[in-house]
């Protein structure tokens, strides 16, 4: 397509070049077309490491290099067999490392696609949600405070609105946009003042714009090159554990030098020990720990989006486990964004509202009386702000509704934007009011869009040229601050101090009853443009009524509050609402909302950042706060010693979420810009997807746990064997192909299935594990020290014992030492499902993976040991009864006693301790 000086066009021009249509955009078959055309709305990334190079690179561990080196010379020397059984064992190991890292690989690139940006674009007339993606040129995009604008665009509508646009140009101030403007040719990226850019951010305001270059052709893709974003940084236990397998390839090392130099040293051949010492190093080095633990990471991620938590930075997963506190939004997040406006005062009459939902159907009573709104005319004003300040729209089925398209279906009706809107605009439309109608009679001229800061809205309705209304909604003590007159009666008198005192009493009652409440005002401007950028305009306005307004708790919200409380994690409630209101609430959900445990945002002001965290600890909720508000909170729990958790959906509350240890943005209203400050983001809004994610983040870091707890025990169980016989003087008591295959069944499958076990039933009554405790806290380093001291004692009494018994028989002793390893260590992995409950108490059944892969494993070893083929490769010979009898007492020792307590000696204790009381 030809490329246009866009900022030269009017908006019809640019919108005739492009073939679109300003009210109904794009059609869809239109843009496919141009999507397969122009290729997808995206910044050209570096290729990913293909399949290929991922199996490849299972081979570049130095100690595997040396194996294949070590084979090959033993193949030159004649041990044929063996060369290619190592060389088969070596690749199936690749194999299971090239599917635990492709795995990993293939979960994170679905974590980004979930985690891709969306627009809302207007397409065949209708507004849609769409990833950016999937933006073409031609396509009418709509922007909205908070947005980051998802390619190049030649503005058609602008209400305030305002872009931050340092990235492109430098300018740190944000620049107010016009669309009506037409700039010169060689206008700067700067000045540009009718487009927006890829990338920028929209800090103020609404608009509408027309797509006019995608991916590459934006100003943003011609500097893609200085903006590449380097590879994912390991997390911190990932760096942790990396340290810790390198002081481990070292100890194991000089380990296994001892052992060759040893065996080397008592006549053993020299090439039969340099491959036994280099067998033992690739089983003992715990080559599979980082991949292992990235599959852990990536499996409980993928659990965590079935859950509706979405993790955009893998960190966060550890820190989840130590979270302490929970911030959390009321509106949306502990209730369930669904508001309903159920009582009004409009002038002096109190009425109620019937109806629930979306569906524009219910009555106004006053004292059980119907109330017609047009003979009352507080209330039908008040019913008329509601309609016109106001950016929510009604849908059914997909389609905007006007007033002449009504529904008898319930549940049909949905609602898209602010939900506190949306319930004003429902409860007009219950009177017959509707914006579309009134505004074919007039338009909005101006809009002073809602800010946390001054908390309220207002826009301006009439005809250019002649007198105009200024309509006004906001927090009730704001809005009667701007008042100096009220409607009583269909008469404007004076808004005396016993009225604004009879008002804050009515707010007053109806916030104590968990209602939200809204105040509503307005007043007549003359004509000619009004003066909104000065602000003077919202001043003198004639007081109308209140609007209040339910949000009820969600259900899960309450358990998980519960849930979290059980955990050790304190619940916060912050919210912009009355105090009232949110003691109300806070009951409801039972958080703790007594004396000295609430607090404002006026109060908050008035302390200094030592004084709050002295006072924040006490502190459950905050009531009528500002973004700005969020921070200090942060700040101050995080300096009293607390892991933060903090919900944010506005762009004021990124800085709030960037600071806290859990940054958690809304999936449904959150801004662009609070998701990228965010480590989580909550695809349904929802607390208790906060709290099931911190089960999620507690249950990965324990299945981290349980696989270092059985590779290393495993290994140092290995290494013991060989060290203390070859210390002892009795001849090996594995052959290197043995090693090898040990390390295959024991350190492949069981190991992966113990990566998606199922979490601890009191997982969630712990306290919070702290962040400083090491991957060995809690008597770990002990449980893997001194299991891996029974398997490698048990394993060499055993190969001691079938020596004597055998009267010295090599290959039966071998044979049985190689079935107790491998058995000891899957008996081992049982017990690694738990570090405080056995695997009778949780059940066998509990992980049928874990259960297909020992099985899998104790097969292969029985095939190992029975089939001709293999026994003359492993060098095996078959077993009897009696001597699997001595394997399985010595292998499941520890196991079969645990059974015996738990099925025998504990309903015997119990019998009798419940006879002698």
């Amino acid at each position: 397509m030809q490329k246009h000086r866009w900022h030269c066009l009017f908006p019809d021009q640019a919108l005739e070049i492009l073939g679109s249509d300003y009210k109904k955009g794009l059609s869809a078959r239109v843009a496919e077309q141009r999507l397969q055309h122009f290729g997808p709305n995206q910044l050209e990334q570096h290729r990913g490491i293909s399949p290929w190079q991922v199996f490849v690179n299972q081979f570049k561990n130095f100690m595997v290099v040396v194996l294949l080196a070590a084979t090959a010379i033993s193949g030159f020397m004649g041990e044929v067999a063996d060369a290619i059984t190592i060389m088969i064992i070596v690749v199936f190991n690749a194999v299971l490392g090239f599917v635990q890292e492709y795995k990993a690989e293939k979960s994170m690139e679905a974590l980004q696609r979930i985690t891709a940006p969306e627009a809302f674009v207007l397409r065949d007339g209708l507004e849609l949600s769409v990833p950016a993606s999937s933006l073409v040129p031609g396509d009418i995009i709509i922007l909205d405070t908070g947005n980051r604008v998802p390619a190049d665009a030649r503005l058609l509508e602008t209400i305030s609105l305002e872009v931050e646009e340092s990235m492109l140009t430098g300018e740190s101030l944000p620049v107010r946009k016009q669309y009506e403007l037409l700039l010169a040719e060689n206008a700067g990226l700067g000045d540009r003042r009718n487009m927006v850019f890829m990338g920028t951010v929209v800090t103020r305001g609404r608009g509408k714009a027309l797509v006019v270059a995608t991916a590459m052709a934006t100003e943003m893709g011609q500097i893609f090159g200085l903006l590449q974003q380097t590879a994912n940084e390991p997390t911190p236990l990932q760096r942790r554990l990396d340290h810790l397998g390198r002081w481990l390839v070292g100890l194991c090392l000089a380990i296994c030098g001892i052992v060759v130099m040893t065996g080397v040293f008592r006549g053993e051949p020299p090439y039969q020990m340099f491959l036994a010492g280099v067998s033992l190093a690739v089983a003992a080095i715990p080559e599979g720990l980082p991949a292992i633990v990235t599959v852990s990471l990536a499996i409980g991620v993928q659990k965590m989006i079935r859950r509706k938590a979405i993790i955009r930075k893998l960190p966060a997963v550890e820190t989840l486990g130590c979270a302490t506190v929970i911030c959390s939004d009321k509106t949306g997040t502990l209730t369930q964004n669904e508001m309903t406006v159920t009582r009004i005062l409009a002038g002096d009459r109190f009425l109620e509202v019937t109806g629930k939902g979306f569906a524009p159907r219910g009555e106004f009573l006053e004292q059980g009386k119907l109330v017609v709104p047009g003979e009352d005319r507080s209330l039908e004003i008040l019913l008329t702000i509601s309609a016109l300040c106001n950016n929510a729209r009604l849908k059914r089925s997909g389609m905007a509704i006007s007033g002449l398209f009504r529904s008898k279906k319930e549940d049909s009706w949905q609602l898209t934007g602010d939900p506190t809107e949306g319930a004003l605009l429902v409860a007009a439309a219950k009177a017959g009011i509707w914006r579309d109608s009134v505004e074919k009679e007039i338009g909005r001229l101006e809009e002073l869009p809602f800010d946390s800061e001054r908390k309220r809205m207002s826009v301006i309705y009439g005809k250019p040229g002649q007198s105009a209304w200024l309509y006004t909604k906001g927090a009730p003590d704001v809005i009667l601050s701007l008042c100096d007159r009220i409607l009583l009666n269909n008469r404007v008198i004076s808004l005396s101090p016993e009225l604004r005192q009879k008002i804050s009493l009515v707010n007053e009652e109806l916030a104590a009853g968990a209602l939200r409440v809204l105040g509503m005002a307005y007043k007549t401007l003359p004509a000619g443009k009004p003066d909104s950028e000065a602000l003077q305009v919202e001043r003198d306005l004639v007081f109308v009524g209140l609007a209040g307004m339910i949000d009820p708790p969600r259900p899960a919200a309450v358990k998980a509050v519960e849930h979290s409380r059980q955990a050790g994690i304190k619940t916060v409630m912050i919210t912009g609402d009355h105090p009232l209101t949110a003691r109300a609430i806070a009951r409801e959900l039972s958080v703790p909302a007594g004396p000295g445990q609430v607090m404002t945002g006026m109060e908050l002001d008035h302390l200094s950042d030592n004084k709050l965290a002295e006072r924040v600890e006490d502190i459950t909720v905050f009531a009528r706060v500002s973004p700005k508000h969020k921070l200090r909170i942060v700040k101050a729990l995080k300096s009293c010693g607390h892991i933060v958790a903090m919900t944010g959906d506005g762009i004021n509350d990124a800085p709030a979420v960037k600071e806290a240890d859990i940054g958690v943005a809304m999936g449904k209203t959150g801004t662009d810009v609070t998701k990228e400050a965010s480590a989580m983001v909550l695809a349904d809004d929802n607390f208790a997807t906060i709290a099931a994610a911190v089960e999620e983040g507690r249950a990965i870091y324990d299945n981290i746990r349980k696989f270092i707890r059985y590779l290393l025990s495993c290994n140092t169980g290995e290494v013991l064997t060989m060290f203390l016989i070859t210390l002892l003087g009795f001849p090996i008591p594995l052959l290197p192909i043995q090693i090898l295959w040990v390390n295959l069944v024991t350190d492949g499958l069981p190991a992966m299935a113990l990566a998606v076990d199922k979490a601890d039933p009191d997982v969630m009554q712990r306290r919070p594990r702290k962040p400083q405790d090491s991957i060995f806290a809690q008597g770990l380093g002990w449980k893997i020290l001194s299991r891996g001291v029974y398997i490698g004692a048990g394993t060499s009494l055993v190969f001691l014992a079938a020596l004597f018994l055998s009267n010295g028989d090599l290959a039966v002793a071998r044979t049985m030492a190689f079935c107790t390893l491998v058995f000891s260590q899957l008996f081992h992995v049982f017990d690694c499902k738990s570090e405080k409950y056995s695997v009778f108490q949780l059940g066998f059944f509990s992980n049928p993976y874990l259960l297909a892969a020992v099985a899998c494993s104790v097969t292969m070893q029985l095939a190992v040991v029975y089939w001709p083929v293999f026994q003359s490769i492993f060098n095996t010979v078959p077993l009897n009864a009696f001597q699997w009898g001595l394997i399985l007492l010595v292998a499941g020792g520890s196991t079969i006693f645990k059974g015996l307590v738990y099925y025998i000696l504990t309903p015997v204790m119990r019998r009798f301790v419940y006879l002698r009381a």
